[in-house]
């Protein structure tokens, strides 16, 4: 999960996820669930091996992209940082799918890719990183232009409950051996300044969030109609969790 809020950065221009490429999958060792999820639906849009490339905005290390290339599917992976993308290039060999992933450093809303695809992925709450309605709708028209007609985006998001904010408020915790995060939340204008540090770098992100409903109202405005709004990455359907994972497609 990488973005970059604010004015879309000169292509080059550092991102603040560099100083914590080396340690971001340590960090995040522990997510695993939602990759199954994201290369099925990879394989289910593209036909699998031998079939369409999918763009995937946030690819950060490689994540889910490398599993993705593992099952066949060619990846265009778009990420604001080039230490995130080292990292994601060095998984790519090391699994021997460097031939089907193709990194390119640029901006989810401005994103260096002119070919149309029948998915885009943006995994990992990595839309959170556009701070603004104008962000995410500029994100949005992005991706709808990447899109073939019918094609589809699939994303997950959240929206913090009180009991997740009152747990972690102004605390550094250690998410995984060595390596710390806080949280600062600001339910007045639903940003998450998040800190993160270990041995070898330290980093604060920025993320915002909006409800479901506003998410719907937004996906709408912007030319998508939801397909699925599931609750979890078992696909189990959303019933007003603080998770939201959708799956939308492109209006005609």
């Amino acid at each position: 999960m990488s973005g970059a809020p604010g004015p879309a950065p000169a292509p080059g221009a550092p991102s603040n996820y560099d100083a914590i490429a080396r340690i971001y999958d340590p960090w995040s060792v522990s997510v695993v669930e939602d990759v199954a999820f994201y290369v099925e639906e990879a394989v289910r849009a593209t036909g699998g091996a031998g079939g369409g490339a999918m763009v995937e905005l946030g690819v950060g290390t490689g994540r889910i992209a490398v599993p993705t290339a593992r099952a066949g599917v060619r990846v265009i992976g778009v990420d604001t940082s080039a230490g995130m993308l080292e990292v994601a290039r060095e998984a790519a060999v090391a699994s021997g799918v460097e031939a089907l992933i193709d990194l390119r450093q640029g901006d989810m809303r401005t994103p260096p890719v002119s070919e149309r695809v029948t998915l885009v992925t943006i995994p990992f709450r990595a839309l959170l990183h556009m701070e603004t309605e104008a962000d995410r709708r500029r994100a949005l028209g992005a991706v709808r232009e990447l899109l073939l007609p019918g094609g589809r985006l699939v994303f997950d998001v959240f929206t913090p409950g009180e009991e997740d904010i009152a747990e972690t408020h102004g605390q550094w915790l250690e998410r995984e051996p060595g390596i710390h995060e806080r949280a600062d939340w600001d339910t007045g204008s639903r940003t998450l300044t998040l800190g993160v540090r270990g041995p070898d770098g330290e980093t604060t992100m920025c993320l915002a969030w909006i409800s479901v409903v506003e998410w719907a109202v937004l996906l709408d405005d912007c030319g998508f109609d939801v397909v699925e709004r599931y609750g979890w990455f078992d696909r189990r359907p959303w019933r007003g969790g603080e998770d939201s994972v959708w799956v939308v497609e492109r209006r005609r």
